[in-house]
């Protein structure tokens, strides 16, 4: 088993603080990956050991700056194992307040022990951006990363707010913290935080996204791309799934509330550069794989085991226990949330907010100063964090994530399809833009007469053809005879007889106006009623110059 720390010369950095040694074995700040994980399991094993040993009871201020350390000799102690990796010391941030989240998501103490120390820990072969390492449970159930002394620092600062936003609001996307450790070996010090795992391994995702909401820079890289299993970004996104990724309208509103919510706590703590990470499980690709495969290959066909904390996977996520049995039906969500395609293929989504340990500090405001000047200051990723959530939340509620669009009912289509459309006092054509393709409304006149029949009534309008019975010319013509000008129903070449012009009529007069137009009377009527308004109208603006 290698030991701690690797020989000089035999590191090749790929990436901050992770490289390789000679054996071809991950190593971080020269620890090797194998006996960092045996280091994270003794540590963990003894402090919930001893945790279990203290009484439960309210966590208090100071419980969130406590640090317990204890020392691991390879020839072991009264206190701990012996141990075939080189010396470390372990130490463990806030144990009690960590041991009050666990519970708060109903993670018993033998629970997370036997999820975390039971089995050997798996690396994960895509590291992050700065180089952390990440291992995660053989349940499924635990994720665990390295992170830098500044994250490590700055997520010591949130636990007060931390622990009143979970206590105030459990399901949410924000990461679940569930312990802050740090090992000391060879010198160096590896810091680590236990979070809930967003992606099943045993459920394939077809994609991936890292979604910010802005657009500079924002696109996978070559390199990125060329792996297995790629993390795109916006940009690739907007092209890849222009249309977006349609939701029920439950889950939609569910959705964009907590991400609401959870922006708005994130803003409170200046926290910015966050992402949304989306993983798309397709169904129907799935099923169609599974078909083509030989029946002699093996396909893997485990289905992901239930977890045991609450609220951790993406559909206990989201606010309000959005109703199932909408558009979307699938047999089992497996934890993520029902969606379609512009294709209609459906998906399952497993997505959560990550990243959040950025806050916008001096060098923060630094690199973003120094990108407005080159590009749009709007666009880049770093921002202050009002701006950074509300231009996170309009591109997932608008771009990424959209309603179904609702079909309407029969019988709507019945009554659209008699709707008269709105008149402008102003004798102006309506625009063609109102007729609506997807409910082929007709559009009609007000008296329900066929053309000609007024022949042998001549007190009664003519009523002009529907659209769908004219020609491209007649339609325009239709619209503009039965418009409120001066050519209107009431002109001389429509009616056979001198009417009154209409005036130039209030807003409070123009629906009267519909009404009438929209009442099967007698031309005498029509024009007696006209004389009326016109005379309302003559008055209404005398009395407006007396007084």
């Amino acid at each position: 088993m290698p030991g701690s720390s690797g020989q000089p010369g035999s590191q090749t950095i790929k990436k901050g603080h992770r490289g390789v040694d000679s054996t071809g074995e991950t190593t971080y700040k020269k620890t090797t990956s194998s006996a960092l994980k045996g280091a994270i399991q003794l540590g963990i094993t003894h402090t919930v050991g001893s945790l279990s040993t203290k009484p439960e009871r309210d966590v208090l201020m100071q419980d969130f700056y406590v640090v317990e350390s204890i020392f691991f000799p390879s020839e072991g102690s009264n206190l701990t194992p012996a141990h075939h990796y080189n010396d470390f010391r372990f130490k463990t941030y806030a144990p009690v307040a960590f041991r009050y989240f666990r519970e708060l998501f109903g993670i018993r103490p033998d629970d997370y022990l036997y999820s975390l120390c039971n089995d050997p820990l798996i690396e994960l072969s895509n590291s992050g951006a700065s180089g952390s390492l990440f291992y995660v449970s053989s349940d499924d159930e635990f994720i665990i990363k390295t992170v830098q002394h500044k994250e490590a620092e700055f997520l010591q600062k949130l636990l007060p707010g931390y622990y009143m936003n979970l206590n105030q609001n459990p399901r949410t996307l924000l990461p679940k913290f569930y312990g802050l450790y740090c090992v000391q070996a060879g010198g160096k010090n590896i810091r680590i935080v236990v979070m809930n795992n967003l992606l099943p391994r045993s459920v394939k995702m077809h994609l991936k996204y890292d979604l910010k909401g802005s657009t500079y820079k924002r696109r996978a890289s070559q390199k990125e791309r060329e792996k297995v299993f790629p993390t795109y970004k916006d940009l690739d996104f907007m092209q890849d799934i222009p249309d977006g990724l349609f939701l029920d309208s439950d889950m939609y509103n569910a959705l964009c509330k907590t991400l609401q919510r959870d922006c708005l706590v994130l803003q409170s703590f200046k926290i910015m550069d966050y992402s949304l990470l989306v993983a798309i499980h397709n169904i129907d690709q799935a099923q169609r794989e599974h078909a083509m495969a030989d029946g002699t290959s093996q396909t893997d066909t485990r289905r992901p085991a239930a977890q045991k904390a609450l609220y951790s996977t993406a559909m206990e996520s989201i606010q309000g226990e959005a109703r199932r049995g909408g558009t979307i039906e699938t047999d089992d969500q497996m934890g993520g949330i029902p969606a379609r395609n512009a294709k209609g293929e459906r998906l399952l989504l497993y997505i959560g907010i990550i990243d959040v340990l950025q806050s916008y500090r001096f060098i923060k405001k630094l690199e973003h100063s120094w990108k407005a000047l080159v590009h749009d200051g709007d666009t880049v990723s770093v921002h202050r964090p009002s701006f950074y959530a509300e231009r996170f939340q309009r591109f997932m509620c608008n771009t990424a994530f959209k309603k179904i669009p609702l079909k309407p009912s029969p019988s709507k289509k019945s009554r659209s399809g008699t709707t008269v459309p709105r008149r402008s006092c102003q004798g102006g054509v309506p625009s063609l833009s109102h007729i609506s393709y997807e409910t082929k409304a007709q559009v009609t006149t007000e008296v329900d007469v066929e053309q000609g029949s007024h022949l042998g009534r001549p007190d009664l309008l003519p009523r002009t053809l529907p659209v769908d019975e004219a020609n491209s010319d007649s339609v325009a013509t239709t619209l503009s005879t039965s418009s409120l000008g001066s050519g209107g129903l009431n002109s001389p070449v429509n009616s056979g007889s001198p009417g009154p012009s209409i005036p130039e009529c209030s807003s409070e007069l123009r629906e009267q106006f519909e009404d009438l137009q929209e009442t099967e009377i007698s031309f005498e009527e029509r024009k007696q009623s006209l004389n009326f308004f016109h005379d309302l109208l003559f008055m209404k603006l005398y009395l407006s110059v007396l007084f």
